[in-house]
């Protein structure tokens, strides 16, 4: 799966997991610009892991991994890329 296909399929999952975001930006700060807190983030990691068929590790959980969606997306590109190998 190309870099702009996990992103715009981020995007759509997102979209379905927290619809009160409305349209989102993959580059912006998520805590500040979206009010991303540590539970939202896992379920949208959960959601992530049913929808690309990959797993985080407990570690990957935290918030701080991740100041923004493309970041996320960075690495869900990375575990597919792992999984194809």
């Amino acid at each position: 799966m190309e870099k702009e296909e996990v992103r715009q399929e981020l995007i759509a999952l997102i979209q379905d997991t927290m619809p009160e975001l409305g349209d989102v930006s993959m580059d912006v700060d998520i805590t500040t610009e979206y009010g991303i807190n540590s539970i939202s983030l896992i379920k949208l990691i959960v959601a992530s892991e049913e929808k690309f068929d990959i797993k985080f590790t407990d570690y990957e959980l935290a918030l701080d991994e991740y100041p923004t969606f493309g970041d996320l997306a960075a690495v869900i590109k990375e575990k597919l890329d792992k999984k194809e190998d």
